[in-house]
């Protein structure tokens, strides 16, 4: 006991001394914070950096898919080509060649480039990747959240159009590029956070109303195609074949003039004389070609009679040991149909 006393004698505290140690406790300075280490900290800081890289990551790489896009489209524009219509009703062409097509006189496919190309540098920008001359990152996020609003706003309008100019009919490359444009849009949204959106909400509207007003003023002056045939007269015109036939092409043309096949056309229809071009001008004096409009067209002037028998719904239509092909075929198309061989069905 007497062990134990003493021990304890050691660690009992005089009441001075007990006081001053109690003074240096509370006259130390402790400080609270919601992070509980440096380590931590950093954790969270390199979390937030992440989530930041990770969106314009996906929007740089979703701004590509829409330059592949429009670059595909601006290709068949300058080589005045036929776009792939893989699904839907319809002919997607019909959309994609209208005057819908055109802003100020400017194929739309060009518009598009232009602007999936902006978001693709201006998110690389973001990443540190690429480097713009002139802006800096903070001018650069202005600037993406300008672009992607204009184009979704741009989107909107031309959905809209879709519905009602051009009911019944699928557009599957319009239909994508407004799916990327809106979720280019909504990343662009989700990166700022809300707080900031609501400080940049006036930049918003006011970059949609210069689109749409834009858009309105261009799309104006467009008269229906039902209220054009009912008001104007357009008589009828020759289109020069400019191309020379080649050897495989006269033969088929001969092929088809043989089993009485035909080509019912109309003056007027561009992809009528696209399919005369495949040809060239020799062979087109030996093919059956029916113009179905003879007259000219609208007020008054109505299609031919053997036109009308045929049941055509559209231009060209080939007429081919009793099949029915309508719009432009290529020539593989028409040599398979007519059951012609020469080369390997390949032109040369």
């Amino acid at each position: 006991m007497a062990g134990v006393s003493s021990v304890l004698s050691i660690y009992r505290l005089s009441p001075f001394t007990s006081h001053l140690r109690f003074k240096r406790f509370a006259g130390l300075r402790f400080k609270c914070e919601a992070g509980s280490s440096p380590q931590m900290d950093s954790d969270s800081t390199q979390k937030g950096s992440l989530s930041g890289i990770s969106s314009y990551t996906l929007s740089a790489g979703l701004a590509g898919l829409g330059l592949l896009e429009t670059g595909y489209l601006s290709y068949l524009k300058l080589t005045n080509s036929n776009a792939f219509c893989p699904i839907g009703g319809g002919n997607c062409g019909d959309v994609l060649n209208s005057d819908y097509s055109l802003v100020f006189g400017i194929p739309l496919p060009f518009v598009g480039t232009v602007a999936y190309t902006a978001v693709t540098l201006l998110s690389l920008q973001q990443l540190g990747i690429f480097s713009i001359p002139g802006i800096n990152k903070t001018d650069g996020r202005l600037l993406l959240i300008g672009t992607t609003t204009s184009m979704a706003t741009a989107s909107a309008y031309f959905l809209y159009l879709l519905s009602t100019k051009f009911a019944g009919t699928s557009c599957s490359y319009c239909l994508t590029s407004a799916i990327l444009s809106f979720t280019l849009f909504f990343i662009t949204l989700k990166d700022y956070g809300l707080e900031k959106i609501g400080k940049l909400l006036g930049l918003q509207l006011a970059v949609a109303g210069v689109v749409i007003a834009s858009l309105t003023s261009t799309y104006s002056s467009i008269v229906p195609q039902s209220q054009s045939a009912e008001e104007f007269t357009l008589e009828r015109y020759e289109t020069e074949i400019t191309k020379e036939s080649t050897p495989f092409t006269i033969a088929l043309a001969k092929h088809l003039q043989s089993i009485g096949a035909k080509m019912y056309g109309a003056f007027w229809c561009s992809h009528c004389h696209e399919q005369k071009e495949m040809f060239g001008k020799e062979a087109m004096k030996i093919l059956d070609y029916v113009e179905c409009f003879p007259n000219g067209a609208g007020k008054g002037r109505t299609m031919s009679l053997d036109c009308a028998l045929v049941g055509i719904e559209g231009f060209p239509t080939w007429v081919i040991k009793d099949q029915v092909l309508s719009g432009e075929q290529d020539l593989s198309t028409l040599a398979d149909a007519s059951g012609f061989i020469y080369q390997d069905n390949k032109p040369s």
